[in-house]
């Protein structure tokens, strides 16, 4: 029986509700083994993030090609990538190991508002890693600033950016509603041939750190598994909607909590 892998590529969250730490967790809740490539340490809890130190770009050439070397990688997940240097790192890696699905967060603004992409690197984004993805998860403001536009309140204006960043030369988008307005959260998966809505209740919780990050590791995990990207999609959107709604079994930290990534199992 071949065991289904996911390698995560992204910052390390000390407060364990983001970033590699959500990923793995979201990775194994899943029943995928995970992998991971550390870009940058952060630190960080419920309330913000304190202080980022990026890996070096050598190191993570190093742990892409120990990961590679060894495991059959059936998806790949990146999150924050913090600088230029590190994209340039990461597009080599995949240019050269070429995984079969690869899913991109578009990490620029954790929950907290604290930044964690510095303005050089959104080109390199672009450029480097976005023609290089199968999908790209980019929440709302995300999408603007990917494409130096204003946020979308309409559903004719998301399907419009997500058209245009079908455009930067990745075949599939999914923006994210989360943070939109009224009494549902939909999150849209846009395609050459289609415009998806997916829909679920917008939930009144104040613990939502790493929704993100384990969307898009959701998306891998199934990618992983041999899914086809729409059912992938609907099935993480399902996999988080009831970590939210199961959040607040947790009292964890005094800002805005994690999700519980193992709601189905306690």
């Amino acid at each position: 029986m071949t065991t289904p892998i996911a390698l995560t590529i992204a910052g390390s969250d000390s407060g364990g509700g983001a970033g590699i730490q959500a990923d793995l967790k979201t990775f194994a809740a899943l029943g995928v083994y995970g992998a991971s490539v550390i870009t940058a340490l952060t630190a960080q809890n419920t309330r913000g993030v304190r202080g980022v130190h990026p890996v070096p770009p050598d190191v993570v050439t190093a742990q892409l090609g120990a990961v590679f070397d060894d495991l059959a990688v059936g998806a790949v997940k990146i999150g924050m990538v913090a600088s230029r240097g590190l994209i340039e790192a990461i597009a080599a890696g995949l240019a050269c190991w070429i995984p079969g699905h690869v899913v991109l967060d578009p990490v620029m603004v954790a929950t907290s508002g604290d930044k964690l992409l510095a303005e050089d690197a959104v080109d390199g984004l672009r450029r480097l890693l976005i023609p290089r993805a199968t999908l790209i998860t980019p929440n709302l403001p995300e999408a603007a600033a990917l494409l130096g536009d204003t946020v979308a309140t309409s559903e004719a204006a998301i399907a419009d950016q997500g058209r245009r960043l079908l455009g930067l030369g990745c075949p599939a988008v999914l923006i994210k509603g989360g943070h939109g307005e009224g009494a549902e959260s939909t999150d849209y998966l846009i395609t050459s041939d289609a415009t998806l809505p997916l829909t679920s209740p917008r939930l009144a919780t104040r613990n939502t750190h790493g929704t993100g990050c384990s969307l898009s590791s959701a998306v891998a995990a199934g990618l992983a598994k041999g899914e086809d990207l729409a059912s992938a999609v609907r099935s993480a959107k399902i996999f988080i909607t009831d970590a939210i709604a199961a959040a607040d079994r947790f009292t964890v930290g005094h800002g805005h909590g994690p999700v519980h990534h193992f709601h189905r199992f306690y």
